[in-house]
């Protein structure tokens, strides 16, 4: 096995496409899918499902994934021992968090360890899709809620707290109420704020927590928001309805076969002690 041919693979395992993989490595498209298919033959194993959406990795092409990102930190750490470089951590990471968590409380985090570790790359994809970290979606997956994959390495990094606001001096009794979207309608706040306010109409919903955030700045209603993300985003105000939202806890999680990436292992360490409870 050729570990050029390693090489191409992790390219479309990260990139999702071979067009994006040709580009990042400086190849041709159909060097990379005649490379491809001489390593698919020569293991006697498809590692991906061609899909309309791009390259998906199956069961076979996770199990090479996890060897061959080993593999490359291994030659990644010969070259710089041969070349007299200090032992730096390199390689790729990619994470998933909400939106305004990946926003107002990760980036600062990843800024000091892009700080620290400048060999690696850190692609961090915020929306509400639940990436899955069995399928290797993501290498590290910050959410609220345990995870109930299997093979999953996970703990509480936080007690996410939230609070009730409004545009900072105003007026809130005849407010209406800002939502989550009617997907989300099932979560725990959006239930205790309907009940502590049954009369008032909805006047927004959305799954984004920063544009409610910014409705109630502007004045539009209240809305039950994380602490740490009122505290950002300014120009609020704590209304008192004489008790708190029910607080929820944040996980981080990753997948077992991930955990002796030194550079995984890093990361993990810093927003642990940064962010953790």
């Amino acid at each position: 096995m050729d570990w050029s041919d390693l090489k191409i693979f992790l390219a479309i395992a990260r990139a999702g496409t071979l067009g994006a993989a040709a580009r990042q490595i400086g190849q041709t498209q159909p060097t990379l899918g005649r490379r491809l298919r001489a390593l698919e033959g020569a293991l006697g194993q498809s590692l991906f499902q061609r899909t309309s959406g791009g390259f998906v990795l199956t069961d076979e092409g996770q199990a090479v994934l996890v060897h061959a990102e080993r593999m490359e930190e291994e030659v990644l750490g010969i070259a710089r021992q041969v070349n007299g470089q200090p032992d730096r951590l390199s390689g790729f990471l990619r994470l998933s968090a909400s939106e305004w968590f990946g926003t107002y409380v990760l980036t600062p985090v990843l800024a000091e360890f892009s700080r620290q570790h400048p060999d690696v790359t850190i692609e961090l994809v915020t929306d509400t899709r639940l990436y899955s970290l069995s399928r290797r979606e993501a290498d590290l997956v910050f959410r609220i809620g345990a995870f109930d994959e299997p093979d999953i390495r996970q703990r509480r990094l936080l007690v996410q707290t939230y609070g009730v606001y409004k545009k900072a001096g105003s007026d809130h009794w005849d407010m209406g109420l800002i939502l989550m979207d009617t997907a989300l309608d099932h979560l725990p706040d959006v239930g205790w704020l309907k009940a502590k306010r049954p009369n008032a109409p909805v006047v927004f919903r959305s799954n984004n927590r920063e544009a409610q955030a910014h409705m109630c700045r502007m004045g539009a209603g209240l809305a039950v928001l994380p602490c740490r993300l009122a505290a950002q985003i300014g120009g609020l105000e704590p209304v008192d309805l004489g008790e708190v939202p029910p607080p929820r806890n944040l996980y981080f999680g990753y997948h077992r076969d991930l955990g002796k990436l030194a550079r995984l292992r890093a990361l993990v360490q810093l927003v642990t002690e940064r962010l953790g409870d």
